[in-house]
C-alpha cells in the first residue's frame, strides 16, 4: 500500500472477515513502517547536526583539543610553540569543554597534551625524547588588553575564579595525565584533579619573577594544608623551589609516577580499565568525598580573586611586564 501506490482493491464486506483482517494486517504493517522511516531520517538528521557542531568546535580550538572514546573525554593542551601557555581564549575554551564533558556521555575527563618528539642536546649528543610542556602557566598576554595596555584587574580577577570554579565544581571523576613541566596555574590545578599521572621527567614549580601573572598561589597553598602539606608548599610558593615528579608524589600533589618510556601505556589502559566502572556510583562517591570541602574551596578561591586586585598593581609587577612587552616587540 504505502510502498506500492494507491490501493484499488475493493473494501471487503461486512462480514467478509477473512480479507478483512489482511487489510488491517496491510495497514498496520504500512504504518510501523512508515514511523521507522520517520525515525531513521530523524535519528541520522540530528548525527549529522552533531558531528557537524562537534567539527565546527575542534576547528575553533585549535589550542585546546577535545574528543571523546572508550567512555573517556580528553582534554588536550595544544600549544606546543608557547610551552602549553594558557591564553585567555584558551581560559574560555576549557570552561566550554568542561561544560560539554559534564553532561555527555563519557565516564571519566581526561587533560593531557599532544606528545611530539624533537631533538634536544642531552648527556648524549643530539638524543631524542619528548619536549612539550604540560603547561607553563598563564600566558603573560593575558594581562594586556587589544590597545597593548595593562589590563584591568578585575578582568583577570573575574576570569580565574570562574576558570578554577569549572574545576571545583566538575562532577564527574578528573584526571590529569602529566608528561612535562607543570608551571603555576597548572600546578595550582592539580590539586583539584580526582587523579594525577605523572611521567618520571615531569617537574612542577612556581615562578618567582615579577613579571609572572601564576594565580591561584593561595588556593594551592589551601589544598596542601589540608593534606598536611603547608612548609612544602610555602617553599615552592615563596622560593621558586622546583620539585621532580618522585618529591611531587611523595607530598600527594601526585597519585603516581610511571616511568617515561611505559607512561602512555599504563596510564591510558588503566583509565580505560576505570572508564568501564558504574558511572553514576563514581558521581556519587566524587560528591560525597567533596561535600565537606567544596565550599571550602570556593571561599579560597574567591578569597584569592580579591586579592589579586591589591597584588597585582605593585610598581614591581607593572615595571616587569612592560619590560617584557618591550623586549618581545623588538623580536
Amino acid at each position: 500500500m504505502a510502498t506500492e501506490g494507491p490501493c484499488n482493491m475493493p473494501k471487503p464486506g461486512v462480514f467478509d472477515f477473512g480479507n478483512k483482517a489482511k487489510q488491517d494486517a496491510r495497514k498496520e504493517t504500512a504504518r510501523q513502517n512508515h514511523v521507522a522511516r520517520l525515525s531513521s531520517l530523524s535519528s541520522s538528521k540530528a548525527s549529522s547536526q552533531g558531528k557537524h557542531g562537534a567539527d565546527e568546535k575542534a576547528q575553533e580550538s585549535k589550542n585546546i583539543l577535545v574528543s571523546s572514546e572508550d567512555g573517556i573525554t580528553k582534554i588536550t593542551f595544544n600549544r606546543p610553540a608557547k610551552k602549553n601557555a594558557i591564553s585567555l581564549q584558551m581560559y574560555f575554551d576549557i570552561m566550554l569543554a568542561l561544560k560539554n564533558a559534564s553532561t555527555d556521555n563519557s565516564v571519566i575527563t581526561v587533560f593531557t597534551v599532544l606528545l611530539r618528539r624533537i631533538s634536544v642536546m642531552c648527556h648524549h649528543p643530539w638524543s631524542r625524547r619528548t619536549g612539550d610542556y604540560y603547561s607553563s602557566g598563564n600566558d603573560l598576554k593575558n594581562s594586556i588588553n587589544d590597545a597593548g595596555e595593562i589590563q584591568d584587574i578585575a578582568i583577570s580577577a573575574k576570569r580565574l575564579r570562574e576558570f578554577v570554579d569549572c574545576f571545583i565544581d566538575f562532577p564527574k571523576p578528573l584526571v590529569a595525565v602529566v608528561n612535562g613541566p607543570a608551571v603555576g596555574i597548572a600546578v595550582t590545578l592539580l590539586g583539584l584533579f580526582d587523579a594525577v599521572y605523572a611521567s618520571d621527567r615531569c617537574n612542577v614549580s612556581y615562578s618567582i619573577h615579577p613579571s609572572r601573572s601564576d594565580l591561584g598561589s593561595l588556593l594551592f597553598l589551601y589544598v596542601s594544608k589540608d593534606n598536611g602539606l603547608r612548609q612544602e608548599a610555602a617553599e615552592m610558593l615563596l622560593f621558586g623551589k622546583k620539585l621532580t615528579a618522585r618529591e611531587a608524589w611523595a607530598q600527594g600533589l601526585v597519585t603516581e609516577v610511571f616511568p617515561e618510556s611505559t607512561f602512555e601505556t599504563e596510564v591510558w589502559t588503566r583509565l580505560k580499565t576505570y572508564a568501564k566502572l558504574p558511572p553514576n556510583a563514581m558521581r556519587v562517591s566524587k560528591e560525597l568525598i567533596r561535600k565537606h570541602e567544596k565550599q571550602k574551596l570556593h571561599t579560597v578561591n574567591a578569597e584569592e580573586c580579591a586579592a589579586i586586585r591589591e597584588r597585582l598593581p605593585i610598581e614591581e609587577y607593572t615595571n616587569a611586564l612592560r619590560n617584557f612587552l618591550s623586549r618581545k616587540a623588538k623580536l
